[in-house]
């Protein structure tokens, strides 16, 4: 049996107001996740479930952990294999279907990887190729272990690869 890990997260809700609970109107979605001595994340519900726009919503962060996830593992990967990486950006979205009753669950999230390179080859001098970089990320969404853990696809979508502005000099 592999190693366990743990995560504790306290959910505080912070939108009683004065009425609290008293009708579907009369309260706030608003409240924070906390993590340890880390600053406080404000949350509340998707906008379309009377949330506060200006926080984030569950939603959100389920999608903004998948992308995370991946990134972390294709960063390690690339580093193992002797590919520098100098950014990386994902502009990755999912989609959630909501039922009539009210409950619903996500269809997919997909990730959108772009990958900046430090040259256009290896540190052993060999070309890095797309198709390398794909493979890269096929391994990184088999290690994460939070696309692992959902029960709807999580798609890859990478954009091609870009080299640093000052390799190319």
């Amino acid at each position: 049996m592999g190693l366990l890990h743990s995560y504790t997260a306290d959910v505080v809700w912070t939108g009683a107001g004065e009425t609290g609970t008293s009708s579907y109107t009369a309260y706030s979605r608003d409240h924070e996740v906390r993590i340890g001595t880390k600053p406080p994340l404000l949350g509340s519900a998707d906008p379309a479930f009377r949330g506060d726009p200006e926080r984030y919503s569950p939603e959100e962060l389920l999608v903004a952990a998948l992308a995370q996830c991946h990134m972390l593992w294709f960063l390690h990967l690339a580093s193992a294999d002797g590919v520098v990486v100098v950014g990386y950006t994902d502009r990755a979205t999912g989609t959630m279907r909501v039922e009539g009753a009210g409950h619903g669950q996500f269809r997919e999230v997909v990730l959108r990887p772009c990958v900046t390179l430090a040259a256009p080859q290896r540190e052993d001098g060999t070309p890095v190729t797309d198709t390398q970089l794909d493979r890269l990320h096929s391994r990184a969404h088999e290690h994460c272990f939070i696309a692992r853990s959902v029960n709807f696809p999580v798609r890859l979508d990478p954009a091609p690869s870009r080299v640093a502005q000052d390799a190319l000099r």
